[in-house]
């Protein structure tokens, strides 16, 4: 490729290269040419040069080596070379550079020229990468240009006023009375800059927000203007008047109504007469609509109005547009906490769109469900939200199953209600559960006296027919061991009558320890229940010692542990150990909210103790208080 070719040669040809190695070939030869012609006195050919050297840049290729040449550029005084020169300029070029110094004196210089175009060159670079320095040197020249009778020329000099109150914001003060001046404008383009430039002006400054409040009956008459015209083919967009000058003086609105009464009521009128005029199957519609609830949200409306907010985010859940239905939910998640009851009408086409097919759309949906759960809908809603959980994607089960349990805790109608939902949930989802739903399950079902006997027969049955989830085991061999007796009456009025006899407790539990699915921690449970069982049966008393004693040599420290100290109970104390146990259950009753078998032999506890520090362990320390009680029973 000779070093001369045109830029349209030049891509053509790296286009065409076959592989990345070809294609940095190609680049390496003509940065090698386009350097040596740097290096020559001027050309013609410096534009062309610098032009195919934007292009590299632009493929990702280092072309650092071409920023002084932008300085020259921007220099010279023909339109075609100053214009790749400031392109170079914001492309090569940024505020930490000390070469953008350089090119000051000419952006001043180009402010004052008399070609607009060549203002307009220096403004779009000034705005692109002037740094802190360069905004307050220049300052001045663009508020004389905000004064300017083009129109071309005030709108991009409001924009790069905007970049400059964004570098330096005290600069501020100098542009506040031009950018009032501009709202009287005609041209649309000006409108605009000189609204994103009172925004930023507002947002920065709290004074200069309380100086243009005054002008909210001005801009509520430009809004207004824009709502009821006519059709413009220069700024129709779908239907819509120059939508995006509408959203911009929505926002400013909204920033200038906020915490203030008198802003707020000025504008009450315009965005109802907004919200009932737009059309709303067009994405530019939408877009206004949008911001005119926003804006509801964010001022100080009247309810009615608020309502209206709610209705149009409601008609946006059924758009076929998953954008829309997006940004709709997040912002009813937003509000739901203070207009929760024009949000709950919209509520099954909110659960509908936990069916949607998108992800995000279906996170939003789950989060702004689980926010409308209450005492009131608690039985109807949970339905939809366990139904979900079914089919749910697995990213989004931790999150489902913790919204759920926080929610039956808070407005569970009854404990029996609590209970079955913690139960369907944990054997849907139980391995996506938290850590502490376990040890919060047992807690709930010792306080629940009288469900005791339905509980254990519902947690047996579960046991017996999935061993897989964990956590549903561990609390049935807890409730199991605890309330066995109950188990074994079979006297259940809330349950079918079911015959369990001693055997079948007992074969279950060893099945949980023998699976190859049970984790450590589940056959602490396990042994922890099966050794509880011989205070509450008296026929398989051998056949429990016999379980227990298999474990006293298990490769697992713990386990090993808890069966050693079993089976010292059974050894040293077995004449008068169930004597014992009864008289501890019957006599000193519970104790925060656990029975007293559970304190001397809950697995909870026992199985989940450190002994690495050389210190007994919790269950060495209640086996060891179980012995100095049984011996003080025994000499009194």
């Amino acid at each position: 490729m000779s070093p001369s070719v045109r830029l349209q040669e030049m891509i053509r040809v790296i286009r065409g290269a076959r592989t990345q190695g070809e294609e940095r070939g190609v680049i390496q030869r003509e940065c090698a040419a386009i350097r040596a012609q740097f290096r020559q006195a001027d050309n013609g050919t410096r534009s062309h040069n610098l032009a195919k050297l934007l292009y590299v840049h632009m493929l990702g290729y280092p072309a650092h080596f071409g920023q002084m040449e932008c300085v020259r550029l921007i220099a010279s005084p023909r339109y075609n070379e100053k214009r790749v020169g400031y392109l170079g300029a914001m492309m090569l070029l940024d505020e930490k550079q000390d070469a953008s110094l350089l090119i000051t004196n000419s952006i001043k210089n180009d402010l004052s020229h008399s070609s607009q175009y060549v203002q307009s060159l220096a403004l779009c670079t000034l705005a692109c990468m002037g740094s802190a320095e360069m905004c307050r040197d220049l300052a001045p020249e663009i508020d004389r240009l905000l004064r300017a009778s083009n129109s071309y020329i005030k709108k991009k000099a409001a924009l790069c006023a905007v970049h400059m109150v964004r570098k330096v914001p005290e600069l501020g003060e100098l542009f506040t009375p031009a950018a009032r001046s501009l709202l009287s404008e005609k041209n649309h383009g000006v409108l605009h800059g000189a609204v994103v430039l009172i925004t930023e002006l507002c947002e920065r400054n709290p004074d200069t927000l309380e100086q243009f409040r005054k002008a909210v009956p001005e801009l509520v008459l430009m809004m207004k203007g824009l709502v009821m015209s006519g059709y413009s083919p220069e700024h129709n967009v779908a239907g819509i008047s120059d939508p995006f000058l509408q959203v911009r003086i929505l926002r400013l609105l909204r920033i200038l109504g906020r915490n203030n009464d008198t802003a707020s009521d000025a504008m009450n009128d315009l965005l109802a007469q907004v919200a009932t005029n737009t059309d709303s199957s067009k994405t530019a519609g939408s877009a206004v609509l949008y911001e005119t609830v926003l804006t509801v949200m964010d001022i100080k409306s009247e309810s009615g109005l608020r309502v209206l907010a709610v209705n149009i985010l409601g008609r946006f859940l059924l758009n076929n547009d998953r954008n829309i239905r997006y940004i709709s939910m997040t912002s009813l998640q937003k509000i739901v906490q203070t207009d929760h009851n024009a949000v709950q009408r919209h509520r099954g086409t909110i659960v509908d769109c936990l069916k949607d097919q998108d992800a995000s759309v279906k996170r939003r949906a789950l989060e702004l469900s689980l926010a409308l759960v209450s005492a009131v809908n608690i039985r109807s809603l949970m339905k939809e939200l366990l139904l979900f959980l079914s089919s749910c994607p697995p990213e989004l089960r931790a999150h489902t199953t913790s919204g759920i349990f926080n929610a039956a805790e808070r407005y569970a109608p009854s404990q029996r209600w609590h209970i079955d939902t913690i139960l369907h949930v944990l054997t849907t989802a139980g391995g996506d559960v938290r850590d502490e739903t376990v040890p919060n399950l047992i807690q709930l079902i010792t306080t629940a006296t009288e469900l005791h006997c339905y509980t254990v027969h519902k947690l047996y049955r579960a046991l017996i027919t999935d061993i897989s989830v964990q956590s549903l085991v561990q609390v049935a061999c807890w409730c199991i061991g605890e309330y066995g007796d109950l188990l074994l009456r079979g006297e259940c009025e809330e349950t079918e009558p079911v015959q369990v006899t001693e055997d079948d407790v007992l074969d279950a539990l060893e099945t949980v320890l023998q699976s190859h699915m049970s984790s450590p921690a589940t056959r602490g449970f396990a042994l922890t229940a099966t050794m509880k069982l011989s205070t509450r049966i008296t026929h398989n008393v051998d056949r429990i010692r016999s379980i227990v004693s298999i474990y006293g040599s298990c490769i697992d420290v713990e386990l090993q542990q808890r069966a050693v100290e079993y089976n010292a109970l059974f050894k040293k104390y077995d004449h008068m150990s169930q004597s014992y146990m009864h008289i501890v259950v019957s006599e000193e009753g519970p104790k925060n909210g656990q029975t007293p078998a559970t304190l001397v032999m809950d697995c909870s506890l026992c199985y989940r103790t450190s002994s690495g520090t050389g210190a007994p362990s919790l269950g060495t320390r209640l086996l060891n208080s179980f012995y100095s009680q049984a011996i003080r029973l025994l000499n009194t």
